[in-house]
């Protein structure tokens, strides 16, 4: 199993109605891509200078699943979320292999 995680740092006042988004809208989106199994969000229990970190961990079976959604679908559903939320976060990518 492969893990898809996204770390994203979003500005406070924006912070809700982003969680709503990406809750009703943006996680399911990348999910119906069929690339993934699920997505869940985590809140990261850490004090920010800015803002509030989350963690968007989406489980693939393989390698071949992320590099389909980093191929044909990342673009769309990334540059999506850049217009939205322009200069309100950070973010960054890593992947993450579970070991038995």
């Amino acid at each position: 199993m492969i893990i898809y995680n996204v770390t994203v740092n979003i500005d406070n006042s924006v912070r809700e109605e982003w969680l709503h988004w990406m809750k009703t809208i943006h996680i399911p989106d990348v999910v119906a891509t069929g690339c993934f199994i699920q997505g869940n969000i985590f809140k990261v229990l850490v004090e920010e200078e800015q803002g509030t970190s989350y963690s968007i961990q989406y489980q693939a079976n393989s390698m071949d699943d992320i590099v389909r959604y980093r191929d044909q679908f990342m673009p769309r559903l990334q540059q999506e979320h850049t217009e939205r939320y322009k200069e309100k976060f950070v973010a960054f990518r890593t992947l993450l292999e579970k070991i038995d």
